[in-house]
């Protein structure tokens, strides 16, 4: 049974920083992609971020330069630096992971279909 864990959520000032993690248990997580999405109250869910098996990554222009989506395949553990945060980062983050894909340019990564597996979420709430 694949379970994706998230924790590292919660409040920051505007322009802080917060490291989400995703503890991962039944699923390797450099075999096949993994992401990070995200929904704001009232708003649609978000792709944010994608991790391949060979280490490339992809970002949304929203937070280019921003966040950084990365892995420790020792501890199965996948992480999301989110560094210069602002107001309209706040959302629920989600880890999400898919067995269907392992190189980023063989899918959409930005559609929620494309992952099967999803965590129950971490709320960050950024004040401005």
């Amino acid at each position: 049974q694949v379970q994706l864990v998230e924790s590292g959520g919660g409040s920051v000032q505007a322009v802080g920083s917060l490291r989400l993690s995703c503890v991962v248990s039944g699923y390797t997580v450099s075999r096949y992609c993994m992401g990070w999405f995200r929904q704001a109250p009232g708003k649609e869910r978000e792709w944010v971020t994608s991790i391949d098996s060979d280490g490339s990554t992809t970002y949304a222009d929203s937070v280019k330069g921003r966040f950084t989506i990365s892995r420790n395949n020792a501890e199965n553990t996948l992480y999301l630096q989110m560094n210069s945060l602002k107001s309209e980062d706040s959302a629920m983050y989600y880890c999400v992971a898919t067995s269907w894909w392992s190189r980023l340019s063989r899918f959409n990564v930005r559609s929620e279909n494309s992952y099967n597996y999803w965590g129950q979420g971490t709320q960050v709430t950024v004040s401005s």
